[in-house]
Order: C-alpha cells, then structure tokens, then sequence
C-alpha cells in the first residue's frame, strides 16, 4: 500500500474500528461527481439512487435538500416507495427508473400533492395504466407520467442490450403517450436507456463497434420517437438518457435534457475497463482475518457479496489490498468466509480491503459507510440498510 493510494487514507482513519466495514474517499468521490459534470457539457446529470443506497452521499453531490447542485439535478429512483421516502427528506424532482405497481406506495403518492408534484413515475405498457388509476383511487388526480422506450440493437434476430420496455417505434410510443393522456395522466417525458453502451466496458474492437452502431441507432429513433410524441403531447419537460459509461454518447444528441449517472461516484470494478473515463474508486469495504489454515492463504470473515447480472468471476468481490491476493477458484467468495491465496504477510485480525463488483448493491449489506476526508478525519454515515428502510 503506497501513500498515494486511497486505501491508505480509508485504512489509517479507520484504524479504530472492528470490520467488516465500508469506507469512502470522499476526495475521489468528489473527483468522480466533478467529472461526471465535465463529461457531460453541461446537461444535468440525474443521480441514479440504486448505484448509491446512501442519503448522506446523496446528499453530497446534489445538496442537502436532495434536488439539485454543481451540475447534478435530480434522483432517478428505482422504488416508489424509495422516492415517498426521498420526498419526506427534500427531494423535489425523481423519475422512477421502472415501473411501479405497487398499490399501497400508489395511493400514498395520489395523497400526497407534494409527492404528486415532485415524482414521475415510469410507464411502457397500457396496463399500468390501468392499475395505476385503480389504485389512485379517483379520475381527479394526474400522475405525471414518462415513456420507457426500448433502446437496445436489433441486428437481425439478434437483440443487443437489456430486456425492457415492449414500446420500441415512434407509432407505440404515440399510441402510449396518448392513452396515457386520455385517462388524464400527464405525459412530460420519454427515457431511452442503452444499457448496451452504458453498461458494456471496451473490451475489445468488435465491443467498440457495436457500441459506436448502436449510438447511431437510437439517435436516429429517438429523434423520430420525439417527434411522434410531441405531436401528440406537446412540449415534454424529460428526455432521459445514458448511464455513467455512456455519457458523451447520450449529450452529443441535442434533444436529450439530461443524462443519468451513478456508478461512476464510486467506479466498482464493472467500470473498469471503460475508455470514457480514467476508473478512480472511492468505495472499498475491509473484512478482518480469522485464521491462516495453510501457508500463504488467509481466511476472512464474510465476503460473499456477489453482484447481481450473470453469475460469473464479474461478479465477485476483488480483494485489492495487500497486493497480490486472489479468491481461491474451488470456494470463492464465502457466506461467512473467504480464503484468499498470496497471503503469506498476513496475520491474525489484519485486514483485507475489497473492492465490489457493482455499486450501491454493496451498501445493502453494511448498515454504516464511513466517509473519510483528505486530511483523514472521518463521518459515519447510514445507509439506506441503517436507516431501516429496504426498496427491493
């Protein structure tokens, strides 16, 4: 560990404390936040809340009132029940990045003006509709509503890109956006989110291509989309668009208004292999060694935080620090503990620091995050888990 990594700073200000714990450097957090702005040119950029799961470092980027700062302009939330919650701490203005058929968190939302006024729901199906104004409750009240059209590649009978909305063509949008305004829902926005730009590191040539085709694609649709909806409701207040690895793709389209980001505040090792943007993580967890059952391997408590996408060695935790560590192939990373090989240093109740596969996920298995200044002094925070509240 050199004195210029950020582990030494989060190792140093932690010292004091019993792991397993998670620490952020919140310089490098503050240097991701600032680049995410640069990346962007100067369209907000909207905080996905599922790639953070802590209101404090929600906080930090878009002010304590939980709307709108230095760049960054609201939350992308991915629960209604997260956004009631966000809205009773301040939040002004979430788009729910999925679908809601919660009915109880629907008939909260219809209650509450505030609420009304500040969340947008997501919609791409009429059904929704549907069980959106039964649990309403009453013709009176107007959900304002956004449009999730499908933005993947279809090659062929290939589809390249994440299994989302059915509403693909500027016709299906038109259709929806209308029935939506017939049943008295206000249409103010329309998302395309190409999760196969977005989400897909640059691996290779043949990625990069797919990536440079699919851009192409949903440029030319989405303008097309727009165009169909707005000849049905007018002007729209939204046009979403992007993740944080697809930034510049998503602004160098005129008629998208913002741009969504979060992974990028803490650069999980999904977000390694990118070409858009220089990887500095900030988020990194430590667990405690229990026991030396062999030479060279070190086992420590916990661990298995597997990320959610395909299972495979993607997914799994990256010990980063001592150098040289590797999860053994035959257990991997354990319920209650992991051996880890090239351990020879280590001894009884040192540490190993982590990093995840993917961002905010991780913070649903810690109840505190200790966010770690420059100068080492050090604020421990809850996260979504440590304030009691679980959206899913």
């Amino acid at each position: 560990m050199t004195e210029t990594s950020p582990i030494a700073g989060l190792h140093a200000a932690t010292a004091e404390l019993d792991p397993p714990l998670a620490a952020i450097d919140l310089s490098t957090l503050r240097a991701n936040a600032a680049d995410l702005v640069r990346r962007a040119g100067g369209t907000p950029v909207r905080v996905a809340s599922k790639s953070v799961r802590c209101r404090a470092v929600l906080a930090e980027v878009l002010g304590a009132e939980l709307t709108a700062a230095g760049g960054f302009a609201g939350i992308m939330s991915y629960s209604l029940r997260e956004a009631l919650w966000l809205v009773r701490h301040g939040a002004r203005d979430l788009l729910l990045g999925y679908p809601s058929v919660d009915r109880g968190a629907l008939a909260e939302l219809a209650a509450d003006d505030i609420a009304l006024r500040s969340i947008t729901l997501m919609i791409d199906d009429a059904a929704q509709l549907d069980l959106i104004r039964a649990a309403v409750g009453s013709d009176l009240v107007r959900p304002r509503v956004c449009l999730d059209v499908d933005a993947s590649l279809r090659l062929g009978p290939l589809h390249l890109g994440v299994r989302r909305s059915p509403v693909r063509t500027p016709g299906q949008a038109a259709a929806l956006a209308g029935e939506a305004r017939r049943r008295g829902f206000d249409v103010v926005g329309v998302m395309t989110y190409e999760a196969q730009i977005a989400g897909l590191p640059d691996t290779n040539v043949a990625v990069r291509l797919v990536k440079r085709a699919s851009a192409a694609e949903i440029r030319k649709r989405r303008a097309e989309v727009l165009d169909a909806v707005r000849s049905v409701t007018g002007a729209l207040e939204i046009v979403n668009s992007g993740g944080s690895g697809s930034v510049e793709v998503s602004v160098a389209d005129p008629d998208v208004t913002e741009v969504t980001a979060g992974s990028g505040l803490y650069v999980p090792t999904l977000f390694d292999g990118y070409r858009s943007f220089e990887p500095r993580p900030s988020l990194y967890f430590a667990l405690p060694v229990l026991r030396r059952p062999a030479s060279g391997i070190a086992t420590v408590f916990a661990g298995g935080y597997i990320a959610s996408g395909p299972a495979g060695r993607s997914r799994v935790p990256k010990p980063v620090w001592p150098r040289g560590l590797k999860l053994l192939g035959a257990e991997g990373a354990g319920e209650v503990q992991t051996p880890l090989s090239g351990a020879a240093e280590l001894r009884i109740g040192d540490r190993v620091w982590f990093r995840h596969a993917k961002a905010g996920e991780v913070c649903e298995r810690f109840d505190t995050v200790h966010l770690v200044e420059e100068d080492g002094s050090r604020v421990s925070v809850p996260t979504y888990r440590g304030e009691g509240v679980c959206f899913g």
